[in-house]
């Protein structure tokens, strides 16, 4: 067998370890909300614990991306996070105090901050920058696909046999991973094409990194514009999840899962369609349409009180996930390539866009505390149309930074 078979045999598993992991990197995700609802929690005190959680990846992020990009054992490191995120879980389900739900959301934003860089890196080393746009658009598909099907699953379990029987799912997702993980060889990995450096090069841990942002200015207005996304985007589905069920119009686990199914069935075609389309139309053009649905979705979401609003707010959401989910790690390689901080660069900007997903639970759960849940969304709406702006104006400064060197 050639160096290019063997390789080509273990890029053959990334499809199945997207698929498995997609249902473990964010523990519970709106099946949160619900599952404290149900041990009597308050909408802003959940706001509260999913915004620790948030706060704990982001600061994570960063250092643990220098970690990946100076790693040779990014799939230890994958391993790892996937059994932590199932124990966290697990202990959260035996006991759902304040300080044990916070301290399992703090183990899986921190879990979170390592799957998605490694990833990255592991797709990359298999793949290379030539390929990366097109597999990327793969993987992103099968971690919908997972996504879609461990909450069909979770939904028809849990009606059946209450929110535990999501616990136990997540676990068996997590074995699934380890098994994909044990199929990719650790030599058919170039480390080096890994962290964004030419195959052969130096690749060393290097502290003049965390400088990447101030040293690349299309990467920090990226960054920024991602911030602004995620802080009206990241409270819209498990907050769409409460409002439904607190005035006892859905059951559950039947109602949150249908709210991920939706989405994730419309990001598998979506996708594919972006990774084809970075290719043609370049990155850019594929943020923009990303950002353009979100401020349509939160309103639709805060004047439609209704279950039925769950099918166009959450087919919008699978438009804008389905497109980001390719071309933010595509674009930060593209910005970065031959700096040798691909990870790194991608850990900054995730940092950054998390400051928005950790504060954007409190700031929603606030407001429908202290208002309705349709001020939140409507706020939420407003958050995002200032992100649009932003990407908007930074055209012309993407347009002559195709290429940035760090070195």
């Amino acid at each position: 067998m050639t160096t290019r078979q063997a390789s080509l045999q273990s890029t053959a598993w990334l499809p199945g370890l997207n698929f498995f992991l997609a249902d473990v990197r964010d523990g519970l995700g709106p099946f949160l909300g619900v599952f404290l609802m149900g041990r009597g929690w308050q909408a802003d005190d959940i706001g509260y614990v999913m915004t620790i959680g948030g706060i704990a990846g982001m600061l994570a992020t960063t250092p643990l991306g220098a970690l990946i990009d100076a790693s040779r054992s990014k799939r230890l490191l994958l391993a790892l996070g996937a059994v932590f995120v199932i124990v966290g879980t697990l202990v959260l389900f035996i006991s759902s105090t304040f300080v044990v739900t916070a301290a399992s959301q703090i183990d899986t934003g921190i879990v979170g901050a390592i799957i998605g860089p490694a990833l990255a890196g592991v797709t990359l080393g298999l793949v290379g920058q030539e390929r990366l746009a097109h597999q990327l658009g793969i993987n992103e598909a099968w971690n919908h696909a997972g996504n879609m099907v461990s909450a069909a699953l979770a939904g028809l379990l849990g009606y059946y046999w209450g929110l535990p029987a999501v616990f136990i799912l997540m676990a068996l997702m997590a074995a699934g991973s380890l098994v994909c993980i044990s199929k990719i060889r650790p030599q058919d990995i170039d480390h080096d094409v890994a962290c964004g450096l030419e195959p052969g090069g130096n690749t060393a841990f290097d502290s003049s990194a965390l400088k990447v942002l101030a040293r690349s200015a299309p990467l920090l207005l990226l960054a920024i514009t991602m911030m602004l996304f995620h802080l009206g985007n990241a409270a819209m589905l498990p907050l769409l999840g409460q409002a439904i069920v607190s005035q006892g119009l859905a059951d559950p686990s039947a109602f949150t899962a249908m709210t991920i199914i939706i989405a994730q069935l419309v990001m598998i075609p979506v996708a594919l369609l972006a990774g084809r389309s970075a290719v043609r139309y370049g990155y850019w053009v594929l943020v923009m349409a990303a950002i353009m649905v979100l401020p349509v979705r939160g309103l639709i979401a805060g004047y439609w009180n209704s279950p039925w609003a769950l099918i166009p707010v959450q087919f919008l959401d699978g438009i804008g996930a389905g497109i980001l989910g390719v071309a933010l790690p595509g674009l930060v390689a593209q910005l970065l390539r031959g700096s040798g901080h691909i990870n790194i660069g991608l850990g900054a900007v995730t940092t950054i866009q998390g400051l928005g997903a950790a504060l954007s639970p409190a700031l929603a759960g606030a407001i429908a505390h202290r208002y309705s849940y349709s001020m939140a969304f409507i706020v939420l709406s407003a958050i995002s149309s200032i992100a649009l702006f932003v990407w908007f104006f930074a055209r012309e400064l993407f347009a002559n930074h195709e290429s940035i060197n760090l070195r």
